[in-house]
């Protein structure tokens, strides 16, 4: 799941160290790094639960970013702090709510349920006939992947992905707002710091003196830097070098690159049902995206 990269995705100085990379290759390789991040995440499960692996990979990438942006508080209005509040709650229950779908469903179907956030927010409010098409082509994709009425779907897994879901399209919004009130990424940093604070007693309860194992921490480290920091750098300088339409649509190939992962990493392998249902909503994804204006969401 990508909240390190929205916010500050366009303020940052050009570094120019991937100009000779194609940027599509560069969008690829950042969607490629998240769900494989998240494929290592759902390893850890067995010694300190969903709760314990996203409390290490929200709480050790908001130490990386607090180092980055050393952000402060002092100055800043009622309203301000409130926005800093309801965004890290966002963070927390988009994290925490995927996190624990991938306990019960395999990652492709988690990730492909869950894009309903970002395509819900990119045809939000838009009364274009071509629009309401890539809300049908959605809505068919998440229909046949929860199979109501299957013996094998797990209804609570796939309710988990749609909540999480929910709080993406509202951390969208929100990292908008906060990346006009804030400068650079400092209001990304602290909202962490409140998501982290809100993950805290779920993680502990799960993971225990687990979450102090260095071969635990090393791997929660190895999520923090996959779905965090190297996504991150190349969504930045892809974007500085691709119409946001483009990026958007490459964006969009996230649930195929999720089953893929999850196929080679997990062992997790999908039915033709299952990818066909994939595929509606990546075609749904990628034409909303187009069909957007502006920067597209991203999450981490």
């Amino acid at each position: 799941m990508t909240e390190s990269r929205a916010a500050t995705l366009e303020s940052q100085p050009r570094r120019g160290a991937a100009d000779s990379v194609p940027p599509a290759v560069l969008v690829l390789g950042a969607v490629a790094s998240v769900q494989t991040g998240a494929s290592l995440a759902k390893s850890l499960f067995d010694e300190v639960g969903p709760g314990g692996t996203v409390l290490l990979r929200v709480l050790l990438a908001t130490i990386v970013l607090a180092a980055i942006w050393r952000p402060a508080l002092r100055g800043r209005s009622r309203a301000e702090l409130w926005l800093v509040f309801w965004f890290g709650l966002s963070l927390a229950g988009m994290n925490f709510a995927f996190y624990t779908a991938l306990d019960r469903i395999p990652l492709g179907v988690a990730v492909t349920i869950e894009f309903v956030g970002p395509l819900g927010v990119a045809v939000a409010g838009s009364r274009r006939a071509l629009d309401l098409l890539w809300v049908v082509l959605a809505a068919a994709g998440i229909l046949l992947l929860a199979n109501l009425g299957g013996g094998d779907t797990d209804v609570i897994g796939v309710a988990l992905a749609l909540l999480a879901g929910g709080f993406w399209g509202g951390y969208i919004l929100l990292s908008a707002r906060a990346g006009q009130a804030f400068p650079g990424g400092s209001g990304l940093s602290l909202a962490m710091i409140v998501a982290s604070a809100v993950l805290l007693p779920f993680g502990i309860a799960q993971g225990g003196t687990e979450l102090l194992d260095p071969a635990v921490l090393g791997v929660g480290l190895g999520v923090a830097m996959l779905s965090s920091a190297i996504p991150y750098s190349l969504e930045l300088e892809a974007l500085r070098r691709l119409p946001a339409r483009v990026f958007g649509v490459l964006m969009s190939l996230e649930p195929a690159m999720a089953t893929l992962a999850g196929f080679v990493v997990l062992g997790e392998v999908l039915g033709a049902r299952e990818i066909a249902a994939v595929g509606l909503v990546v075609v749904a994804s990628a034409g909303a995206a187009r069909s957007a204006s502006g920067t597209p969401p991203v999450r981490d």
